[in-house]
């Protein structure tokens, strides 16, 4: 007696999605899949580059575009290649069928170009894997209440796919990328980098939200409340072959305890779009720190890292903090327009840093990983602008001109190395 299948989400991005060619070569990787008595859907992004043409097309049709118009535009981009891969699998004799958002439907919120995934209907979804076909799935996109078209903000196709794998019950969720998996760091910066076999929903939500772009922040936290096994492989071997086994990212309990424990620091990430923000002179009192805070929570721009010098009897302190760099000029602006409520003598803007971070589940359990952390950077003569951590989480900041040899630095100071690197 044959085992049962297993249910397979398979997402492809914009790099593997772009051409034709491409599109066939992920026909043929899907088509292996399939091939074994699969139950197969496969999630897909826009060509690589269409979507930001799409969005441009908006913005020089009108500067204050309809948000609801935009997203009619730029999901378009995945109703593309959903539909051509169907075709491509269909021509390799692959039973197939593109499911747009509204026919399944993905249910979200009515919050255009940012939409949540509320609920999806797998009913005629079930009914087609059970029939053996399989259903190619346009990601980024859905559909509100109301019948008008959302998508999910950029990099969604993530989200998409891990939504998609919760609601099938699947038991795995692939995402194919232009990467064989996560590593302890940029292989870029760092050649000794080693590919992680396994990690934590935790680690790489903390690996994602502070520069790793591996996987969409978003995709991660979904699939942590919703158990879903996501593995992070390439797109580029031979579609033919077993594919490289890539990245598992699961629950801490699927490592083991002890594994957690062993390799306390799991990976190293840097992320250069940061700005820094200094208030001088701001006054001493109860409450200043809100009327600082509070306009920029009200503008919704994200505070990171904050830093409040000790006043030393002067009656007033100097407050640092970042923001993201896309946030900087609208942050400024709005400061600007609060100094008199907020009392400061000098605004002091600063683009020229970069956020350095060091995750992993194991700190919960080994003291003095933030020591070892400065002083590596210390014995380099690396300032730290301004410090934050986690429970699995320190980040420091630095200027932006020691960014990869920091990388490097602390890559071996936790022996993250690869020992059979040149």
């Amino acid at each position: 007696m044959s085992p049962p299948a297993d249910r397979i989400v398979m997402k492809f991005g914009g790099t593997s999605m772009a051409g034709i060619e491409r599109i066939r070569n992920v026909a043929r990787q899907v088509k292996r899949e399939w091939a074994k008595g699969n139950q197969v859907a496969v999630v897909v992004s826009a060509m690589s580059g269409e979507t930001d043409r799409l969005v441009n097309f908006c913005r020089e049709a009108s500067p204050l575009y309809d948000p609801k118009e935009y997203d009619v535009v730029v999901a378009s981009g995945e109703q593309v290649t959903s539909g051509l891969l169907a075709i491509a699998l269909q021509a390799i004799g692959v039973p197939a069928r593109s499911w747009l958002g509204w026919q399944l439907p993905i249910r979200t919120s009515d919050a255009h170009a940012s939409a949540r995934i509320g609920t999806i209907d797998t009913e005629a979804l079930n009914a087609s894997l059970a029939k053996g076909e399989v259903a190619v799935i346009p990601g980024f996109q859905g559909q509100t209440e109301g019948g008008r078209v959302t998508t999910l903000g950029r990099g969604g196709s993530d989200t998409s796919a891990v939504a998609v794998a919760a609601a099938m019950k699947a038991d795995r969720c692939d995402i194919y990328t232009d990467v064989d998996g996560v590593y302890t760091t940029d292989p870029r910066i760092v050649p000794k980098a080693r590919k992680i076999e396994k990690i934590t929903y935790e680690e790489m939500l903390e690996l994602a939200s502070v520069g790793a772009k591996v996987l969409q922040t978003r995709s991660v936290g979904l699939a942590m409340k919703e158990k879903v096994r996501v593995q992070v492989l390439s797109s580029f071997g031979d579609p033919d072959a077993e594919p490289t086994p890539g990245t598992f990212v699961v629950s801490e309990d699927e490592i083991g305890e002890n594994n957690v424990e062993q390799q306390h620091i799991t990976g190293i990430a840097y992320d250069r779009n940061e700005a820094k923000i200094t208030l001088t002179a701001v006054p001493d009192r109860p409450g200043a720190v809100a009327t600082i805070f509070n306009p920029l929570a009200e503008a919704s721009i994200n505070v990171d890292m904050i830093v409040q010098n000790v006043a030393h009897g002067t009656g007033s302190t100097d407050v640092t903090f970042t923001v993201p760099g896309a946030e900087l000029a609208r942050s400024l602006d709005v400061l600007e327009k609060a100094q008199q409520e907020i009392g400061y003598a000098k605004l002091i803007p600063d683009t020229q840093v970069c956020k350095i971070s060091v995750v992993g589940v194991g700190m919960r359990s080994h003291a003095g990983v933030a020591a070892t952390m400065f002083q590596a950077l210390a014995e380099r003569g690396i300032n730290i602008l301004a410090i934050t951590t986690s429970e699995i989480k320190v980040s420091v900041l630095i200027h932006e001109d020691y960014t990869e040899l920091a990388v490097r630095v602390l890559h071996t100071a936790y022996g993250l190395d690869a020992e059979d690197a040149a």
